[in-house]
């Protein structure tokens, strides 16, 4: 694919777009971000007596049960909508609670106990959808973020709209102006083996390094589950076993509140860990060079995020399926594969695996992770034998691409109920 083609240009606007860093789970940093925002524009914060949220429901169930970092262990919308206020820095997008020290965690926990906080549910029919409202004595403040983690579309001061400078936040926020309709595992394989690796090597080299820290510090220390260091006291441990524990073992420190930022894909960092580690551990393993290492990982989180593109940034169904699929066509490109492979990696995988729900945030996360990297990975391995899921069973229908629609159908339309039950038993309704 020759720099002068159009989808060159598209599939590198797309993963500047997509791989961004991100320290905590993106939906209550999302929150904390819209908070330290609406906070930015009064001129006595410090008189804040109340905080009214106005939250869709896709964000309630990501925020319930995941520690915010740099909180003392605190989880919940409150928690991280009082350290955006208290010690967040509007303008760091989703590492917005990056530099909270002491002093930050101090005012965070005041903050809970002398200002009110209420949580109500947004009556915006958008499924991603979050809006701060502070009140003090003599000020009002509102921030609205909607659709994706860092697009504030609505900043006020006392009723009155503000000017915001996005090009303050530009480095670490969202800006999905790129058309997705357009990819295709084709031309992701071609795009991967023939980019200009510098044209991408600062955003691969980032992934690389921040994600192997976090699932390092996961398998070395006892973060929530240790699903990751579980997976390796199995009796017979192989290099796909210790590919799907990388990435889980990223998770349980993240979804425990370690402060480590984690390079996103989709929105997530749990899909950005599942996208990257297996593909990580199994090139170091197998000795590929740094270039094979690159290219894989492109493929990767592209098909990540092609597989993500129709079904939305929030839904019913796990994300981290799609990246262990993503995760699945990588390995396949290390061990020599190419389109057929890796096509039919995908639809083996989604058909075995097509619909695990998403059931908010939390440290099962990491086991989730696991689960959906071993599926990929089966998916592969069963086609190196020779066999594969044909049209007609079941989702599966003739072409790749034709299969990833209706994954997609399946879980943005056939799913939406699921969402709504899945929230109310979350929150005992």
């Amino acid at each position: 694919m020759e720099k002068t083609d159009q989808r060159y240009e598209m599939y590198a606007a797309i993963l500047k777009e997509e791989m961004l860093l991100a320290m905590g789970c993106t939906e209550p940093i999302a929150v904390a971000y819209a908070a330290a925002a609406a906070r930015s524009v009064l001129q006595t914060p410090s008189a804040i007596e109340r905080c009214e949220m106005h939250i869709s429901g896709n964000i309630i169930k990501n925020a319930k049960s995941v520690v915010v970092p740099n909180t003392s262990g605190m989880k919940g919308l409150e928690t991280a909508a009082a350290a955006g206020i208290a010690a967040g820095n509007e303008r760091a997008g989703l590492q917005v609670l990056f530099c909270v020290g002491e002093a930050g965690k101090q005012a965070t926990s005041s903050l809970l106990h002398d200002c009110h906080f209420q949580v109500f549910p947004a009556k915006s029919p958008k499924i991603f959808y979050i809006e701060i409202c502070l009140y003090t004595p003599d000020e009002t403040a509102r921030a609205v973020i909607e659709d994706f983690h860092t697009n504030l579309t609505i900043l006020e001061h006392n009723g009155q709209l503000e000017k915001w400078m996005a090009s303050g936040c530009s480095a670490q926020c969202e800006q999905p102006q790129t058309d997705r309709s357009r990819m295709n595992v084709e031309d992701i394989l071609d795009f991967a083996s023939t980019v200009d690796l510098e044209d991408v090597r600062d955003l691969i080299e980032r992934q690389i390094r921040c994600n192997t820290a976090i699932s390092e510090e996961g398998l070395h220390h006892p973060w929530g589950a240790q699903v990751g260091r579980t997976m390796l006291k199995a009796d017979a441990v192989d290099v796909y076993t210790r590919a799907a524990a990388a990435a889980a073992a990223g998770s349980d420190a993240r979804m425990s509140g370690c402060e480590l930022p984690v390079a996103i894909v989709s929105g997530s960092g749990n899909q950005g860990l599942t996208a990257s580690m297996p593909v990580i551990v199994y090139a170091k393993e197998t000795g590929a060079s740094e270039e094979k290492l690159f290219r894989a990982l492109l493929i990767s989180n592209l098909i990540t995020i092609h597989q993500k593109t129709s079904i939305g940034r929030l839904s019913a169904f796990c994300g981290a399926t799609s990246a262990g699929v993503g995760a699945a066509c990588g390995i396949a490109y290390l061990d020599g594969g190419g389109y057929e492979e890796i096509s039919h990696t995908i639809v083996n995988a989604l058909a075995v695996l097509s619909g695990m729900v998403c059931d908010g945030a939390k440290p099962s996360c990491a086991a989730k992770i696991a689960t959906a990297v071993n599926n990929g990975i089966f998916g592969y391995r069963l086609f190196r034998q020779g066999l594969q899921f044909y049209a007609g069973e079941g989702i599966v229908t003739k072409g790749v691409e034709n299969t990833i629609a209706n994954v997609g159908r399946l879980a943005n339309q056939g799913m939406r109920n699921t969402d709504c039950e899945i929230l109310g038993i979350m929150v005992g309704e």
